[in-house]
């Protein structure tokens, strides 16, 4: 049953990401029919049709784009589950790494460098999915360690304090802030922690703002295209230095809280242990 499901889930996705049954069916190896069967029986089951054919293709239909990240998330927590059965059935179970901003991206892979200098070949997983809910995901053993900015009430998880993250408000252009016309700014959305910092600095009502999600894309997109934004100061270090970003005159950091979770029962917990080490070391925490 469960097998049924996962491959109407994936079926669902491939023709999403192809826009017909026919591209969908040659990117399964699988038969049109077989297709057509599988998404017959989920809308089936959800008693709605995804998907409106017709001569210009296939597109989602309204019930089709509210279900997509829900087929996502299934999909990405199956993938969780089945590599880790099929680590355990080797004898070497990945330590699960996750962040719930886009910012500590870099720092996972410091982090599993820094494992493998001091441990030697360690198998691990780096989720980059900021949809996810870190909390819920440690606390259901879908990742080993999180790192967070907001800790989930009522968890029963182990927290520990790294170094906060440190923004700097960047402009391609030398620009003071309170004097000179207010560019385009990136906003990155990290939380209620920034947005309440943010409003402080920049009221809503008095910037223009383009929404992205990740660090690295606005940090690139900054560089392209121009305007303002806060970065944590590592990642727009070498911009910097070499000028082509400018630290905003008069304009005050940002400090995110920085910290790790993980379930304090984990069979893994040495190996935690290490990984929390390891975290400070590269934090320089």
């Amino acid at each position: 049953m469960i097998s049924m499901q996962i491959s109407a889930f994936k079926t669902f996705l491939a023709i999403e990401a192809t826009g017909s049954f026919h591209g969908a069916a040659r990117a399964l190896n699988v038969t049109q029919t077989a297709v057509s069967a599988r998404i017959k029986a989920l809308e089936e089951a959800l008693g709605t049709p995804l998907f409106d054919r017709g001569p210009g293709g296939t597109r989602l239909s309204a019930a089709g784009r509210q279900f997509l990240p829900y087929a996502e998330q299934m999909m990405r927590t199956w993938e969780f589950v089945a590599g880790d059965l099929k680590a355990s059935l080797a004898g070497q179970v990945p330590l699960r790494l996750g962040a719930q901003l886009s910012v500590w991206d870099p720092l996972l892979v410091d982090v599993a460098v820094w494992l493998e200098e001091v441990q030697g070949t360690v198998p691990f997983t780096l989720n980059y999915d900021h949809a996810m809910d870190m909390g819920e995901a440690v606390a259901r053993r879908l990742l080993d360690v999180a790192i967070v900015n907001e800790v989930p009430a009522g968890a029963r998880l182990s927290v520990e304090e790294l170094p906060p993250e440190r923004l700097l408000l960047l402009a391609d252009q030398p620009l003071r802030l309170g004097r000179d016309a207010l560019p385009l700014f990136i906003n990155l959305e990290f939380g209620a922690e920034y947005d309440a910092q943010l409003q402080e600095v920049l009221p809503a009502r008095s910037r223009q703002h383009i929404v992205l999600g990740n660090a690295l894309m606005g940090l690139r997109y900054l560089q392209k295209r121009g305007g303002m934004g806060y970065f944590p100061a590592y990642m727009a270090a070498e911009a910097l230095a070499a000028g082509r970003l400018h630290a905003v005159e008069d304009a005050p950091d940002i400090h995110l809280t920085c910290r790790v979770l993980y379930l304090p029962d984990n069979p893994a917990l040495e190996h935690i242990r290490q990984v929390v080490r390891g975290l400070q070391e590269v934090r320089g925490g």
